[in-house]
């Protein structure tokens, strides 16, 4: 299951699993047709491929949890592996969880030093603290505490979009100097 840009880290972990001589079934998804990508890599390595968009301009038009549940409903899987979006990941786990299926995750907190000492990647791992960037980043997925993972990656939103206008400013006043 790859959401958005985590497509890119859960393909060489497709890959190694497909020349392990497993049988991979691949779920990609992303808001709309020109921000997915991948498709051809994701294709070459999978012995069934599924798209999804969120506004149906490409594949189909779902969350990848809709296609998820329906596999999983009719087919025998050992083990996911989710990587995207915090939301994401949590709906792929509330679906596998259903289901009985072991799903990992692959966590994009907030890291400021990697070496666990700031606190700044902590999550809740079955009721346990553990750090990102020294435990993780992956995690069984069915112990992840996403609520409160989610609300620590909006702790820098107000600092995110004074950067994005500043940027933006400054992008700005660029295009005007080249005219």
């Amino acid at each position: 299951m790859g959401g958005g840009v985590g497509i890119a880290p859960v393909y060489p972990i497709a890959r190694a699993l497909k020349e392990a001589g497993n049988r991979v079934i691949s779920i990609i998804g992303a808001r709309t047709r020109s921000i997915l990508f991948w498709e051809e890599k994701m294709r070459n390595i999978s012995d069934e491929l599924v798209i999804t968009t969120d506004d149906g301009s490409y594949g189909t038009k779902a969350l990848v949890t809709v296609p998820l549940d329906e596999i999983l409903s009719k087919e025998k899987v050992d083990l996911v592996v989710s990587i995207g979006p915090a939301i994401m990941m949590k709906f792929v786990c509330r679906t596998t969880e259903k289901h009985g299926v072991e799903t990992i995750v692959s966590l994009n907190s907030i890291m400021i030093d990697a070496t666990g000492m700031c606190g700044g990647c902590r999550v809740q791992i079955g009721g346990e603290t553990k750090y990102t960037c020294v435990d993780g980043p992956e995690f069984n997925g069915h112990e992840v505490d996403f609520d409160l993972l989610m609300k620590r990656l909006q702790g820098y939103i107000p600092e995110e979009s004074i950067a994005l206008n500043q940027k933006r400013t400054c992008q700005g006043s660029r295009s005007a100097e080249v005219q």
